[in-house]
Parts: C-alpha cells; structure tokens; sequence
C-alpha cells in the first residue's frame, strides 16, 4: 500500500489536539536506558527487598528486579490501609439477577485475610497450583488475591469451558485445590458449575479439596472429605495473614490460551515484573483520577480480567464496577443502562461487542444519560473505523478520546495504546497509534528487516519488558519455538501490522489469518474492515477455502444492521463494495448472511472456526464457544445457499 493510498483512507482522520511532544521523549528515553526506566517505575510499588539487578535476560528467558521480594496482594491492599483510601469504595457489583454489593479497600482487605487463612487451614502453601471456575461475584477476585497472599499460584479456567477443557487445565497445572460455586447466572439461566467440576473431576487426581461459594442456592452434590463450604471455610480464621515475601520471578498465575491448533498454550506470568508493567500501562492508558468511575467487562478467566480488572486498577487505587452476567442481557441497552446508573466515566470493551450492540441502532444508547464517561477503550482485536466512529459519536458523544489497545496474554499488558496520561496524541481511527514507553516494537519482512511505511508486516518486539510471561507452563521448548524461533532475538506475537508515514501502527489481525489468493496476501481483517463499512453490515468473518485455480478463495458470512433483509440484490452489492475498496483480486467468490457468529465468550471471533466450517473440515475444540448453535447455523446457511443454487 503506497503513501497516498494510506492518506486517501477514511480513517486517516485526526482526533484531539496533538500533546503528545512529553510522550515521545519519554518513549525515546525509555529506549534509550530501559533498564533504568523500568527500575524508576518499580520504586512506585512496594518492596520488602530492593532487587540486585533489573534485568536478567538469557534469550529468551528473563528474569526482572532479580533478589527482590515483593507481593502482589500487600500491593494491591496493605499499602492503603494507614490512609482514607482505605474508606474507598474498591468494586461496585451487579448480578445479572439485580442483586448489588459494594466493597471498599477495608472491606476488600479484611476478607482477602480471612480467606488466606481459610486457604492455610485446608494445606495449600507457597509454591502450590490452585484453580479457579467461578462466576463474576466479588469472592472471584478476593480469593485470587487471598491465594497471592500466601504465594500461592493460580490459574483461572473461564466458567463456561467445558469439564474436559477444565480437567485438562487441572492436570497440566497439577492443581491441589479447586474453588467454584455452585452455580452461577447468565442469559437468564443458571449455569451449574459445581456439577462441572464434578465431572471434571472424575478426570483427575490431583485435588484435594474444592472449596463451594453458594451464589445460586441450588441443591449439589458435596462429597465427603473433599468439598467444603465458602461459608463454613472462613470461619474462626484470623483478622491477619502476614503476606509471603514473594521472589520477583515466583510464579504468579498460569493462564491457558489457544494456540492456531486449538490446543492451548499454559502461559505463566511471574510476579515483580508483571506488577510493575500492569501498575505503569493502567496509569499510562487510563489516567485513573481519584473519583473516576472504571468498568472493564471483561470476565477474569480472560487476561484483560487479569491484568485491567483487578490487578492494574487496584495498583491505582481504583473505583471498578464488576458485573456478572452477558451484556447485551436481558436486553442490549443493560451497559448502557449500568453506565448511565453508576456514573461510568472510563469504560473498556471489546470491538466485537461494540459491533454487536451497533447492530441495534443509536435509538438505545441515547435513551441514556453518558455523560459521565470521560475516556473509552477498546481491547481483544482490531477495531474497525466504522465501529470507531459509532463508538466515538454515539457512545461518546464526540468528547471522549479512545485508547485502542493491542496486547496478549502472553505480554501480560497493553503493548501499543495512545497515553492521555503521557500525552495524547492525534487519534486515528482504527489505529493503535504508537508502542508503550519502554517496548521496541518493529514491522518487519521474512527477513527480519525493517520495513518501510505502507508495507505490509510482522509485528516483533526487539527488546524484553517487565510484563512479559517467563515460559509455556511444563513446555518451555514450545516457548522458544512459537515465540522466539520465526525471528531470533525478537519476541514474535504472530500479528500482521502496518506503519503509516506518520509511524502510526495499523494491526492487520493473526499472520496465520492470512489468505493467499492468486499469489496475493490479503488480511482477514481487511476484508471483514470493507464489509462493516457498508452500512448495511454490523459484523462480518472472512475465511479462506481451497480453490483449485486461485488457492484459496474468500468466503464471508455477514450479520446485517437492524432493518436490512437478506437478498441477492445485496450480496451482488457488497461483492462490489468489497472490490471497490480493496481490488478486484479481494471479491468475496461467497457471501452467507447469518444472524450470529462464533464467537469466545470474551467476544473475539473464532476464525479457526469460520474457516473450517466453510471449508467443511473438522472445527476441533470449541470449549470456549459464546454459543455452540452459530456453528450450526452457519453450516446450515451453507448449505441451504448451495441447495438454492443448484435448484
């Protein structure tokens, strides 16, 4: 893409007056001498032991603030309690069902002991593995940080996987305990977790003891000497638990994620160096004020939970609202509504759920007053422009700046983000603008060179960063291989990205969601950005499918704006709209409109899915499905688009 087509774009607009002169010379400091940096950021947190040495790095293994000692609960709870943020409300919580909690820092602080002592009494100690399978309730994040309390690593498992995706992570990690509840609410129903566990249980040997929060008050079973009640686990337990003095490298949770095969990938996060970047990237990103109200949805089993839901904004002393169940349920004005009810003013969603509460039209977000929001952000993929500009217009309301982020679970926090913090600078919609202080992010060829603007890329990371994960759990030769070996020397996240003559960067999505297409390479998300740029279309996914003559073909299936019917007419309109915006060569041979995609439950589309399903081979694992009936919808659009043809 030449630097003319990139200015003609629509969204090479600008955004904001341009701050950003304290942004970049910071960011070239930062370059400069990122071990003193990074060390500089470090001070900010509480240590009971300075470290020897900031960076150990042996590639592609580091190590951060070596020798020292530092713990993750005493940061996030301890250091506030000789102060009257120690009165601050912590967490504002919703169910799905109405019910309401609020906790503050105090509160947080008294209950996280209580349970840290439950946790003592029932055996588990420093160094051992526990899982979590629970609902979004305010215990979810006091039992995490109970367990960091006593040095204790865990591992989330997402409550609607599966028993078998569940035992499969239990074994990997070689979990001594499991804590769950009963049941937990979404979309109206109860989802009986407690009868999961069981199951999955049957496929393990490693569990000792379960522990049950009674959230749905449903009958379960309780078997004898190995399950006990949340309830009857923190009685007669201590005021105070004194914190581990945690090495800056112990592990501190082990988070699985997908790999391109469907098999996941035990990503393990230390502690020191994971706190200070997730302490740094919340300030940088969404400038907590005392009085901001911040709502990320994300659920706690996905990383952006992890890392902006509880770590990051209680490092910052923050107010966050925690919500339980879907958010377009019972209706798709429910976070419009919380926003307008708790005074929201920094919120942080996903594009696909923005995408999929635009669908609706303006008419529901404007029955509600938003005033209050200051700031959005979006998280998980690539955000297209059009979905920027409702985001931005409708949500908004044309005031409030938007933090496009690109990061991973494996980065451990946000990579690449515009810092109001900082200072901001003129936003583009659809990019992620510019690296973080202290990352060294590159585009580069096969080759490993540089490229120049308006070339198509590999996105790499050319020098370590506190966040990132010290190995794959019990696989660190995967590690070196998936991570380090495409590009030596370079961390290799597995994205496509492009520079603009500005050096803003664009993210192209997943270099394996790539099509080849007579000879040429064209970016899943290029073709699904075209097609929600017709105002036709809410959502879009594009898959490849084996072509005897081009290769690889392009087959789309489209979720339509409220109002739009499906018909030939249109699908003969949007194959041109698409060759009229990115060429002839990138003409969908296929278009199927369906009424939902597939997507996980933290709102990302399973491409993997989509392109099996189009190329009619095996989809493999789907444990992390929204909903299993999207798979089977769009077969069945298959195939009755195919039986018309014929007929």
């Amino acid at each position: 893409m030449s630097d003319s087509e990139l200015s003609s774009l629509p969204f090479n607009e600008r955004y904001f007056q341009d701050s950003s002169s304290n942004y970049h010379k910071i960011r070239n400091s930062a370059l400069d001498n990122p071990e003193t940096f990074w060390s500089n950021i470090a001070k900010e947190l509480s240590w009971f032991r300075d470290w020897d040495e900031v960076l150990d790095w042996k590639l592609p293994f580091a190590k951060w603030f070596t020798g020292g000692k530092i713990n993750a609960s005493f940061n996030c709870l301890d250091r506030y309690m000789g102060s009257e943020l120690k009165n601050k409300i912590a967490y504002i919580w919703e169910g799905e069902n109405g019910d309401k909690r609020t906790l503050t820092y105090l509160q947080l602080f008294e209950q996280v002991n209580h349970f840290a002592d439950a946790l003592l009494k029932l055996g588990v100690k420093k160094g051992d593995r526990i899982a979590f399978y629970m609902p979004m309730v305010p215990e979810f994040p006091i039992a995490i940080l109970a367990a960091t309390r006593i040095g204790v690593t865990f591992t989330v498992v997402f409550s609607g996987f599966s028993a078998s995706a569940l035992a499969d992570r239990i074994n990997d990690s070689q979990a001594k305990l499991v804590i769950t509840s009963d049941g937990g609410f979404r979309r109206g129903k109860i989802l009986k977790l407690k009868d999961i566990v069981d199951e999955a249980l049957d496929k393990t040997s490693s569990v000792e003891k379960v522990i049950v929060l009674k959230r749905a008050d449903i009958e379960i079973n309780m078997t004898e000497n190995r399950d006990v009640w949340w309830h009857d686990s923190i009685k007669n337990t201590r005021d105070f638990v004194e914190p581990e003095q945690l090495e800056s490298d112990h592990p501190l949770y082990i988070l699985y994620t997908s790999g391109t095969t469907g098999k996941p990938k035990g990503v393990l996060h230390g502690t020191g160096g994971y706190l200070t970047y997730v302490y740094a990237t919340t300030k940088w990103v969404f400038d907590i004020q005392n009085d901001d109200i911040y709502w990320c949805p994300a659920d706690i089993g996905w990383v952006t939970g992890h890392s902006y839901f509880i770590f990051g904004p209680l490092l910052q002393g923050a107010t966050s609202i925690m919500y339980e169940g879907a958010p377009d349920y019972p209706n798709p004005e429910r976070l419009w509504e919380m926003i307008d009810k708790y005074k929201v003013s920094i919120f942080y969603f996903t594009p696909t759920g923005i995408r999929a509460l635009m669908k609706h039209g303006d008419e529901l977000p404007k029955k509600h007053n938003l005033n209050s929001l200051r700031l959005l952000g979006t998280v998980g993929e690539p955000i297209n422009p059009a979905a920027w500009k409702w985001y931005y217009d409708v949500i908004g309301n044309k005031k409030c700046p938007i933090v496009d982020t690109w990061w991973q679970t494996e980065t451990g926090g946000i990579m690449l983000s515009a810092s109001p913090h900082l200072g901001l600078v003129s936003l583009k919609p659809g990019s992620a603008t510019f690296p973080l202080p202290g990352i060294d992010a590159d585009i580069v060829d096969e080759q490993g060179n540089s490229m120049k603007f308006g070339e198509k890329g590999f996105l790499v990371i050319k020098k370590p960063w506190p966040g990132m994960f010290l190995t794959l759990y019990n696989d660190s030769e995967r590690y070196k291989q998936v991570y380090w070996e495409k590009f030596p020397g370079y961390y290799y996240p597995g994205d496509y990205a492009i520079r603009d003559h500005d050096g803003y960067f664009w993210l192209l999505g997943r270099a394996d969601e790539v099509l080849n297409v007579a000879g040429h390479r064209l970016g899943t998300i290029e073709i699904e950005d075209a097609m929600v740029e017709h105002a036709a279309v809410a959502e879009a996914a594009v898959a490849g499918k084996p072509d005897e003559i081009k290769g690889e073909s392009i087959v789309v299936f489209a979720i339509l704006q409220k109002g739009n019917n499906p018909s030939t007419k249109l699908r003969v309109e949007l194959r041109n709209h698409v060759r009229s915006v990115l060429g002839p060569v990138a003409t969908p041979e296929e278009i199927y409109f369906v009424n939902m995609l597939p997507k996980t439950r933290s709102g990302k589309i399973m491409r993997r899915v989509v392109k099996a399903v189009a190329s009619g081979k095996d989809i493999g694992d789907v444990t992390t499905l929204e909903d299993g009936a999207s798979v089977d919808e769009i077969k069945r659009t298959i195939d009755e688009f195919r039986q018309s043809v014929e007929d």
